[in-house]
């Protein structure tokens, strides 16, 4: 049942968001809407932890800054790497394990590897998961393991 609240939430915010249109009539049809489509899911059953992650807000809040942050660096790596003549670059392929228990969480995992610049996840196949690195500060950041650990920590909450 949180799922579906959560959902509703999400989906009247969104829509409230995008028309910013506060008449009685288009809220009463974007609330309608936003109604029929979460029946549909249900009835589709598509309302789950995985279609609707509502407990990994409060988490996310911690995550998504650092996350920021190390796009943030890797940018500047990255920049520094095209601007030099030489381009002083190593690609390689890495594999890692993802300590994940959940598909969601190894989704999480493998989208923020794919969205640091200089690293993008080519491979999922169960737990391990194929990275194409720029330079070998890339790889070694991924093999660091703390991307993996902070990932691991949102799936803990539920």
């Amino acid at each position: 049942m949180k799922y579906l609240i959560g959902l509703m939430i999400a989906l009247t915010g969104t829509w409230v968001l995008w028309s910013w249109h506060f008449t009685t009539a288009l809220l009463s049809y974007g609330l309608a809407s936003c109604v029929v489509v979460l029946l549909i899911a249900r009835r589709m059953r598509v309302v789950d932890r995985e279609g609707a992650p509502i407990d990994l807000l409060p988490v996310l809040v911690t995550y998504l800054p650092w996350l920021f942050w190390e796009i943030a660096k890797a940018n500047v790596d990255v920049a520094r790497i095209v601007l030099h003549p030489r381009m002083p670059i190593s690609p390689r392929l890495i594999e890692v394990r993802a300590t994940q228990k959940h598909d969601l969480g190894r989704v999480i995992y493998a989208n923020s590897i794919t969205l640091t610049p200089g690293t993008v996840t080519i491979d999922t196949e169960g737990d391990l998961i194929t990275v194409h690195a720029l330079t070998q500060g890339a790889a070694d950041g991924v093999l660091s393991g703390e991307m993996d650990r902070r990932v691991s920590r949102l799936g803990s909450q539920s």
